[in-house]
């Protein structure tokens, strides 16, 4: 009978998360035509917000790239669109396995993570975009001139912009894995030079293959992990005083 009940539990599971991984899909795909409609405007208001002066246009090399770098932008808009509704589903997912307190942690996390990942795209639009146009067109020289492509710009805005936003959400995970008791804020502190490393292999592999973008990546990532753990610490501390009283 427990063999049975296990196996009916598993079954159960399984379906609610293809459900939510089909809701998530559908998300998407209602999400695609908005995305692929708004993506010539974004482009060219990405283009003039992040070029520098000296560099007033980009180009394109064959007849169907403006196409693909629409469809892909308008990928990268679509999931942006579509990330708190994907959250929610997650949440809605995990939460027949929470205790109460539990439920209400998540879903302070739900709402914080959504935040977190808007800032991380507009922290990337706004100022490691511009910046890293600004330092590649330090190279120009009398003989040396710039001429970029459509297609590689769009691939580097949409990369860093999904690995801003994901990225992002470290302090998140530093407080959930604290907060369930999988880790204390001493192993993390302990483990803190091997977090560095990692956060720098995520940021290789989110990133272009670029040492410049893989940087910019992980050094904010890494003052985020500080935060989350600065705030698991003060957390922890508030529990301990409440529980002396």
């Amino acid at each position: 009978m427990t063999s049975s009940s296990d196996e009916e539990n598993l079954i159960t599971h399984l379906e609610a998360l293809r459900n939510t991984l089909l809701h998530c899909v559908f998300a998407l795909f209602i999400a695609a035509p908005i995305g692929f409609l708004s993506s010539n405007y974004f482009i060219n208001a990405l283009i003039r917000w992040s070029l520098p002066s000296g560099l007033s246009k980009l180009n394109f090399f064959s007849p169907m790239e403006v196409l693909v770098v629409q469809l892909k932008i308008g990928f990268v808009i679509s999931f942006i669109l579509v990330f708190p509704y994907i959250v929610r589903e997650i949440w809605k997912f995990l939460m027949p396995a929470l205790h109460q307190n539990e439920r209400k942690f998540l879903k302070t996390v739900v709402f914080s993570s959504t935040f977190l990942f808007f800032f991380g795209v507009l922290f990337c639009i706004y100022f490691i975009l511009p910046m890293i146009l600004k330092f590649s067109m330090s190279f120009t020289t009398s003989s040396l001139q710039p001429m970029l492509g459509l297609s590689n710009f769009i691939n580097l805005s949409g990369c860093l912009m999904l690995a801003f936003g994901l990225m992002f959400q470290f302090p998140l995970l530093i407080l959930s894995l604290v907060h369930f008791g999988l880790v204390s804020v001493e192993f993390l502190e302990d483990k803190r030079p091997y977090i560095v490393v990692l956060i720098l292999i995520l940021a290789a592999i989110l990133s272009p293959p670029d040492i410049v973008s893989q940087l910019l990546l992980g050094i904010p990532t890494y003052f985020l992990f500080e935060l989350g753990l600065f705030v698991a610490k003060k957390q922890k501390q508030k529990i301990s005083n409440f529980m002396l009283k």
